[in-house]
């Protein structure tokens, strides 16, 4: 049985449990639109032990905040505005990504876009990270809250949507009197503390995930970006499927090659076996190579060479030289659907005489993008090279991409929740950051309604390009 099925069951009895609790507890259970709250007097008293016994700290955390605040405010800016740049110029880009741009992150997304570049996302980690997420950061608002006197009505969850309440939030709600009665360094210093909270709840949990690793996952493969291929200039390429050319272009290219799984062309006495790329001015064209790789059309993760472990670029290269050009090897590899098995033939390496080669490529490939050069910091300590096994089988998998999307939900929870419109807390930082610089409220008004349209403006763009790129 898969774990989709036990995540299901377990999707059935949390509602269950949920629906039941609510009715319960029907008379502390309040409707409010789409959402049913249920009030907790537990957490006041939590907030208040917190918030009475650490003031100075409190103090101190209150510059942290805000000062994480501003930083994490003009990151959000920049990453919308990258997100509508790209939409706007790369439509290929968006046609494979095929998810809409402004879409929350539900059980199942990247199964059911089929995002290859994130882990499964299942029912059970959407109940757990929510969670944990929701109450760190509401919970720091009330302590924070309750460092500078603000009066705080209540606490407890809610739950959408009221007719089959099954997704789970929390809250704390403050006296709106009280709130704006206090200074706009204490405001901003609450509104702030709950994007605080989820970034010291995103560290938290890298630092979990760097211990957990090092105890589970041992290197068990090496894994390869591409087949090996060569750069030629494109008039060099004198025939293609049997079919002669002269100085050809791209234009004659491409018709060619498509018509075929794998290309043989030939540039003078080489043959290549496929086209990879072409520069930006058609001048330059990047070959495969005719390697054992490529022929054999060798996937997964290479775990074995003839029955000897390969756990390194080393020991790969150590297997390989054991062997001549045109001896046959056994190589394991280790793929999505399993363990696949292929008999190569290799061949002489064209850089080193006498050597074998079995033609493939393991460059890392270049981070530009700052969301690229983030991740690949995060995950710094994996060489990319290197398929890694559980020791704890399928459940060490399962644990560390929890670990990874409770790092990536509460770093983005972080982010979003700084933009600078009204529906967020940064709508209120930066409102009153405004009347802070200019003393005048009508000022900060104008700016908020200002920033706040820009920002659906760009929504209503970003969703014409993204429909426009898919149909």
């Amino acid at each position: 049985m898969s774990f989709l099925i036990y995540d299901l069951v377990l999707f059935g009895i949390f509602a269950i449990l949920i629906i039941r609790f609510l009715y319960k507890n029907k008379k502390k259970v309040e409707k409010e639109g789409l959402l049913l709250l249920y009030k907790a007097g537990w957490g006041i008293k939590l907030i208040n032990y917190v918030g009475k016994r650490y003031k100075k700290t409190l103090t101190v955390l209150s510059y942290v905040a805000i000062t994480l605040g501003y930083f994490l405010m003009a990151g959000i800016i920049y990453l919308f505005g990258r997100l509508v740049w790209v939409y706007m110029l790369n439509p290929s880009l968006v046609k494979a990504m095929k998810i809409p741009p402004i879409m929350p992150l539900i059980p199942y997304l990247p199964q059911v876009f089929k995002l290859d570049f994130l882990p499964p996302f299942y029912f059970t980690y959407w109940i757990l990270i929510l969670a944990v997420v929701a109450i760190t950061h509401e919970f720091s608002h009330g302590i924070f809250m309750k460092r500078y006197g603000i009066k705080i009505k209540s606490t407890g969850f809610g739950f959408f949507p009221s007719f089959f309440p099954v997704f789970l939030a929390a809250f704390v709600e403050q006296e709106e009197k009280s709130m704006l009665r206090a200074s706009k360094f204490k405001q901003m210093a609450v509104l702030a503390a709950g994007t605080f909270a989820n970034v010291v709840t995103g560290i938290f949990f890298f630092i979990i995930t760097l211990a957990f690793f090092s105890l589970v996952f041992v290197p068990s493969g090496v894994q390869f970006n591409d087949y090996s291929y060569s750069i030629v200039n494109t008039t060099e390429i004198t025939m293609i499927n049997g079919i002669g050319l002269v100085n050809p272009t791209m234009d004659e290219l491409v018709p060619l090659s498509k018509n075929f799984t794998y290309n043989y062309i030939e540039v003078g006495d080489k043959e290549y076996v496929g086209i990879k790329g072409f520069s930006e001015d058609n001048l330059i064209v990047a070959l495969y190579d005719s390697a054992p790789a490529i022929k054999n059309n060798l996937t997964g993760a290479i775990i074995e060479i003839n029955g000897n472990t390969v756990n390194s670029l080393e020991t790969l290269t150590f297997e390989l030289e054991k062997y001549s050009p045109g001896e046959t090897v056994n190589v394991l590899t280790m793929a999505q659907e399993g363990e696949k098995s292929f008999e190569i033939a290799l061949e002489e390496n064209p850089e080193k005489a006498g050597k074998s080669f079995i033609g493939i490529v393991t460059l890392n490939p270049q981070k530009t993008g700052i969301v690229d050069t983030l991740i690949s910091k995060l995950t710094s300590f994996k060489d990319p090279n290197i398929y890694y096994e559980s020791k704890m089988g399928d459940l060490g998998i399962f644990i560390y991409d929890l670990f990874w999307w409770m790092i990536l939900i509460s770093i983005s929870v972080a982010l979003v929740n700084m933009l600078p419109v009204g529906i967020f807390d940064g709508g209120r930082f930066f409102h009153l950051t405004i009347w802070g610089i200019t003393r005048r409220e009508k000022i900060a008004d104008k700016a908020f309604q200002f920033i706040t349209w820009i920002f659906l403006l760009a929504i209503a763009v970003l969703m014409f390009f993204w429909a426009k790129a898919l149909f």
